[in-house]
């Protein structure tokens, strides 16, 4: 009887409800040719409602309400149009509706998506979300990507690990770090720009997704703009130059679809010194349509990127040298030579089968990647340190004698880095053809290389049951393969490289050849072999004031090292096969959307995630051996965001609060200290690390009239450490027993002073003002005012272990190690605030059926020079030591830091037909 009655009412409801439909009809085309739009989206912005137009551009759309909207067309390449109307269960006929090209498309060209690597020293990366945001309409996330970026802002202070990266549904977060490479498609604007972007926790139709949003790469020729496009750009940034071409065949008769795409990247040197640029990308996609609800796809990516890196400086170094200085290359035979590049070449191919009816819609895709990620680096045994600016080469290492200051050679240090401040290639060779050597190197030029290949299996279903429930469901499993090793890439004129550990003096590979030549494997060489598999479903249910959600996963995950070499120095645990490590987690999310009017709305998401540790976190040092991160944890994420819309004629905006919360962290330093307990290469593990996000953003937009627009934008943040985690360092016991630390190879630390101390985590406070000016006869500027400040640089956490306070010749602390002493030695510091004017313009003309048009930034107008980031060394990892070293105000392992470009510019020439 219950559920008679339950049903009655539910259809009664839906009946009502029903009757609340208006339909709007229209066509869109393009100003100036009239051509249709094909697949532009027309969506209610406040009702999570939308439809595609139709091959000739138009669409008729049934919404469920009444009373005032603002009704949104958009399209790829076109701007956005918005409408404010009434709907009264009236037809309402909107007739032609023409979109303009957008030539500020060229934003996404000249936006700089800082990955993981591409700014990197021994270990220490800045990795943004900036290429996630690229997509998005919002206006907070829009200024985030474009403006905000070049100070390596970082939404929420969340790390790009956590937004979920897709092409055509299928996930593209690598395993390593959980990070999305976006080099792996990289110049192959024109046909990734079709994307998909859900913010925070918002509902996604092909994933579950991570706290900072998902984004959708579409590939699907028939939703491409058909024709050629031809494009050149000028920058000073990280390339000089860059060709592209892109053709799309548009869909035929016959149902058939292709798009195919190349570019051409380089540069002698960016704006950093000896920062080469070398990249090539290749698309092709092939779509075949059985009929207008069945399609197959078939897309290959093949994108080589080999860039020259770049290195931090401290303060030291940059007052003598500067914000474009790099230690890191030298002049060999006339040429510019970076002895650390990077070489990145993962060729992807997928293939996707997509169903479409009018209540459901299916995709299933498998996608098969390899390749190569190398990085180069100079190696040195029983040899001097060919970097100028090692520490023993600098003046502050005789300002700092332990002996008192010793002035004299000071300068002779300065004027040496002056007149020779790059690396000297012709001295190593010199020293590798020694007669006394016998042709053994003293130095190598060497790759460390992971090795992949991958093979994905997903698929998504999202299934609209009636007028308010919609449901979906999918999942993806994945298995990975990576071999890493170290390659000998040059001897750099030595016959042989002897595979032996200089400082304990023993055999990397004790089961292998002793000499090595160019191109062999040596130091350390192992496997990864890992899968996961996700599995998620969710629920959306949408009446007229209330929208909800609810969303739940399960991920199952597994790894094992094998070694492939036997170590010495760990001779029972760096052959073989490793325990497996395995976890399974859970996740679940939920939000709930109140709608005060069609243009005035709420909403609120919160989760609680579990999330398996990344690779790179789950081997203590697996070069060396197969020990895993003791009593290793999965991460949890508990995050809630509140959130208020508005959609006004001439305001448009939001503002959210966020709270979240992440636990049980892991993560893995490699470093040589010299600590309260003695000196050694380490490797710090820190367990129990809980880190706490919480903040509010805004961005509102004004339309002052038909041609100006004025913007504002803010984020206040609060990132600090929310625990005071667990440290344990651990090392080799190869050398004389007298020098080891401890006999076991492992120390455990106890606890670091952590909690309430600011997170590296990019700027927490960021505002800006813009004005645009778009005038009727198709060109338009811009203007952006930013400020950025409460930015903050990593911090040394063995610094802050009991261990610091011990004198490691007594093994007692340190008499003066007061509390006051050591915070202030201590204290985290804020760096510099930012200033940033950014002006950007264009111009198109429409020349028969060609549509030509020039874009232009300038970035950090006024060129100031500012540190972006930086982190604490961890050499001097005793109190005696450490404030022995900032006595002169010049520290020897002072904290490094990373430099703004100054004023860049970033030029664009297009031309399609």
């Amino acid at each position: 009887m219950r559920t008679a009655m339950f049903l009655a009412m539910f259809c009664c409801f839906n009946l009502q409800y029903g009757q609340q439909d208006t339909a709007i009809m229209g066509r869109v085309q393009e100003k100036g040719t009239n051509v249709p739009i094909h697949n532009a989206i027309i969506s209610a912005e406040a009702l999570s409602q939308e439809i595609f137009t139709n091959e000739d551009g138009s669409f008729e759309f049934e919404i469920h309400y009444s009373g005032d909207v603002l009704l949104s067309i958009s399209a790829p390449d076109f701007i956005t149009k918005r409408f404010s109307i009434y709907l009264s269960g009236e037809t309402i006929d909107l007739g032609k509706i023409l979109l303009e090209r957008d030539i500020e498309r060229e934003k996404t060209d000249n936006l700089i998506t800082l990955t993981d690597g591409d700014l990197l020293d021994d270990g220490e990366s800045v990795s943004g979300a900036l290429g996630l945001l690229q997509s998005t309409k919002d206006i907070f996330l829009n200024r985030a990507a474009f403006d905000f970026g070049q100070a390596f802002f970082k939404v929420r202070g969340y790390d790009s690990q956590n937004g979920s990266v897709l092409v055509n549904g299928i996930p593209m977060n690598k395993f390593f770090d959980g990070r999305p490479q976006w080099n792996n498609w990289g110049g192959l604007n024109d046909v990734v720009r079709n994307q998909e972007y859900t913010y925070g926790l918002t509902e996604n139709t092909y994933a579950f997704g991570g706290v900072l949003g998902t984004t959708n790469i579409d590939t699907s020729p028939s939703g491409m703009r058909s024709g050629i496009r031809l494009s050149s750009s000028a920058s000073n940034r990280t390339y000089r130059g860059r060709l592209m071409a892109t053709y799309n065949s548009g869909l035929g008769k016959k149902g058939l679809a292709y798009t195919f795409s190349a570019s051409r990247r380089w540069a002698k040197e960016g704006f950093v010194e000896g920062t080469l640029y070398d990249a090539y990308s290749f698309f092709g996609s092939l779509e075949y349509q059985f009929n207008p609800r069945n399609s197959i796809i078939l897309t290959s990516i093949l994108a080589r990127n080999r860039r020259g890196r770049s290195s931090a400086l401290t303060e030291e170094a940059f007052q003598l040298m500067g914000n474009q200085y790099n230690p890191y290359w030298g002049i060999q035979d006339g040429r510019i030579r970076n002895s650390r590049e990077r070489d990145i070449f993962e060729p992807l191919f997928l293939l996707n089968y997509k169903l479409n009816l009018e209540s459901l819609d299916w995709n299933l895709g498998v996608a098969y990647q390899f390749g190569s990620n190398a990085r180069s680096r100079l190696g040195y045994f029983n040899a001097p340190n060919p970097d100028p600016t090692y520490y023993r080469y600098l003046p502050s290492y005789y300002i700092n004698s332990s002996i008192g200051a010793d002035f004299i050679n000071a300068n002779l240090a300065k004027e040496a880095l002056l007149d020779n401040p790059q690396m000297d290639w012709n001295q190593l060779y010199i020293a590798n053809t020694n007669p006394n050597t016998n042709g053994k190197a003293a130095y190598v030029l060497y790759n460390d290389v992971a090795s992949d290949a991958q093979m994905t299996f997903s698929t998504s279903l999202d299934y609209h049951l009636n007028e308010m429930i919609n449901l979906g469901l999918g999942g993806n499993y994945r298995k990975l393969s990576s071999d890493n090793y170290a390659k000998i890439q040059d001897l750099l004129g030595a016959e042989f490289h002897e595979d032996i550990d200089a400082f304990s003096n023993t055999l990397n590979d004790a089961n292998g050849s002793l000499q090595k030549m160019e191109d062999d494997i040596f130091n350390y060489h192992y496997n990864l072999d890992a899968s996961q598999f996700e599995a998620y479903g969710q629920a959306l249910v949408s009446t007229k004031k209330w929208s909800g959600f609810a969303s739940a996963s399960m991920t199952g995950f597994s790894v094992q090292r094998n070694g492939l070499f036997t170590n010495e120095r760990f001779l029972d645990s760096s052959f073989g096969p490793s325990e497996k490590v395995a976890f399974t987690t859970v996740g679940l999310k939920g939000g709930l959307t109140y709608f005060f009017t069609g243009r005035h709305w709420f909403t609120a998401n919160g989760a609680k995630i579990e999330r398996v540790p990344t690779l790179q976190n789950t081997f203590i040092n697996p070069r060396e051996n197969n020990a895993v991160v003791p009593d290793l944890q999965k991460e949890t994420i508990t995050t809630l965001d509140l959130n208020y819309f508005i959609r006004l004629p001439d305001v448009t905006g939001r503002i959210s609060a966020f709270y979240t919360r992440f636990q049980n962290r892991t993560d893995i330093n490699f470093f040589f200290v010299d600590s309260g307990l003695g000196s050694d290469f380490v490797q710090e593990v820190i367990t129990g690390l809980d880190q706490l996000h919480k903040g509010i953003e805004f961005g509102l937009e004004y339309e002052a009239s038909s041609n100006v627009k004025i913007t504002a934008v803010g984020n206040f943040g609060h990132y600090v450490y929310a625990s005071d985690p667990y440290v344990q360092i651990n090392f080799d016991t190869a050398g004389a027993e007298e020098e080891l630390i401890a006999q076991e190879g492992t120390i455990d630390l106890g606890i670091a002073k952590l909690k309430d101390l600011k997170l590296s985590q990019g700027p927490q406070t960021a505002l800006a003002l813009g004005v645009e000016y778009r005038a009727p006869k198709y060109w338009w500027v811009g203007a952006t005012a930013n400020y950025l400040t409460n930015n903050y640089i990593n911090i040394s956490t063995i610094t802050r272990t009991p261990s610091f306070l011990l004198d490691p010749d007594t093994g007692e602390p340190f008499p003066d190690a007061t509390d006051e002493n050591v915070d202030a030695l201590l204290k985290q510091q804020p760096l510099d605030d930012i200033y940033l004017l950014n002006l950007i313009g264009g111009k198109s003309w429409l020349w028969g059926k060609k549509y030509i048009s020039a874009f232009v930034s300038i970035n950090n107008l006024f060129d100031s020079v500012f540190r972006t980031g930086g982190y604490e060394q961890s050499r001097n990892g005793n109190f005696g030591q450490l404030q022995q070293d900032n006595l002169s105000g010049t520290p020897s392992f002072a904290p490094k830091y990373w430099y703004s470009y100054g004023r860049t510019y970033f030029l664009n020439l297009a031309i399609s037909f």
